[in-house]
């Protein structure tokens, strides 16, 4: 397996990260990858030691979803939660993002608006995801938590999950 690039991180407004990752496999793949909770689990962990015992998903207009995170050596947990308002499988997911600090940190503020945008050409899979913290406050304090550091070691493990062709 070949690994992509790692992910390009922007802020294109005062309150906006975009992060652009691509992937080798087609868009279907890894839209599932993003809508199966099976799939969720295995990859979208962060730093080494956390593991996801939520990933509950009603992927569909007016759909809830909530996930949560736990450290496997001090069992500290947070999680998000929200709703989706745009479902174009699999070109694009719309959504609300809640933070639930549990024993993270404290309150994020309003929830973000995520927006996830899909393309391919070729058989590579470029995502990119833009988060709108509505606040540049809110934006900062969200990237101070290292959150797009642990978004690329979620992708390289999502790279894996792709290759093994899991999402067929």
């Amino acid at each position: 397996m070949t690994t992509m690039p790692k992910a390009e991180v922007s802020l294109p407004g005062d309150s906006e990260v975009e992060v652009t990752r691509q992937f080798r496999a087609p868009r279907e793949l890894v839209y599932q990858a993003y809508t199966r909770p099976e799939l969720i689990t295995r990859w979208m962990l962060g730093p080494p030691g956390w593991d996801m015992p939520v990933c509950e998903m009603d992927v569909r207009v007016g759909g809830d979803y909530r996930w949560r995170w736990r450290n496997r050596e001090d069992g500290s947990e947070f999680g998000f939660h929200g709703r989706f308002s745009e479902v174009d499988p699999p070109a694009r997911l719309v959504h609300t993002q809640h933070y639930d600090a549990g024993d993270m940190g404290g309150d994020m503020g309003e929830a973000a608006l995520v927006t996830v945008a899909l393309s391919e050409k070729d058989g590579i899979t470029t995502v990119t995801t833009t988060i709108d913290f509505h606040t540049q406050q809110a934006r900062d304090g969200a990237m101070a938590t290292g959150m797009t550091d642990g978004m690329e070691m979620g992708y390289q493990r999502l790279d894996g999950v792709l290759a093994e062709g899991a999402a067929r």
